[in-house]
């Protein structure tokens, strides 16, 4: 049991993203049959299709793309929040088939900045885990203490588990969705948890999709902030760290 740090890394992406992409705007857009039109696509045509894409503001041919990450070592909490984006496949490590004894979690940085909360956040952590493990062995007494009965007695225990335990998935969304993505999560009005994983993730798929995603981010990149008086007012922080300006 203890602190847990976030991991992320892109499992699997479309093999030539960009060129995929150019090749649906250039159907759109010029006479091509579906034998040629990946022909001719160099890597300078290939960005200018892009860019034309972006500045038309044409996204249906980014959908034809698609990333897969693995995370791990994220709250229950952030779970709540990622699946929220609908456009989106999600597989997630089940509690009700994995055991939960001596559960990690994410200690929040607000709470590890305070010895006196981060102390009693700890304090709470290991009670939970005593009384997870507690209900476990009481809901497997009387019990053949088969696998499918150490099943049902962590599907109920697990009740008493906090958001703050760790949790692992797999997440594959085409580029359009993860385009709404950062532009939502990535702002420094997101929670910070699922702020750090969505920023993670933009430059993972820059590496690779550098063209697509060199303006992707939070709203402000582009313009005026949309939120108001709830703006946190950092634009020129936040262009230099997504767009190095």
């Amino acid at each position: 049991m203890g602190e847990a740090k976030l991991r992320v890394q892109l499992l699997s992406h479309t093999p030539d993203g960009e060129k995929l992409i150019a090749a649906a705007a250039k159907l759109c857009y010029a006479r091509a049959g579906i034998d040629t039109v990946m022909d001719g696509l160099t890597p300078e045509k290939t960005k200018d299709f892009l860019e034309m894409l972006s500045s038309l503001g044409h996204a249906s041919p980014i959908e034809h793309i698609s990333f897969t990450f693995g995370i791990e070592n994220v709250s229950r909490a952030l779970l709540a929040q990622i699946t929220r984006h609908r456009i989106a496949s999600f597989s997630v490590q089940s509690q009700r088939y994995v055991a939960e004894d001596g559960f990690e979690f994410i200690l929040p940085p607000a709470i590890a900045a305070n010895e006196e909360a981060k102390a009693l956040y700890l304090e709470t952590m290991d009670e939970l885990s005593a009384r997870y493990t507690k209900l476990t062995e009481l809901l497997m007494e009387g019990t053949e203490g088969t696998t499918a009965d150490k099943k049902k007695a962590i599907e109920d225990a697990r009740f008493v588990l906090p958001n703050g335990c760790t949790t692992k998935m797999m997440v594959t969304m085409n580029a359009r969705s993860l385009m709404n993505f950062f532009n939502l999560r990535c702002c420094n009005r997101a929670q910070w948890e699922i702020r750090e994983l969505a920023t993670q993730m933009l430059f993972l798929v820059r590496e690779v999709c550098p063209t697509l995603f060199r303006y992707a981010g939070p709203p402000c990149l582009a313009g005026k902030c949309p939120e108001g008086k709830m703006t946190c007012g950092k634009m020129k922080e936040m262009k230099e760290k997504f767009l190095g300006e």
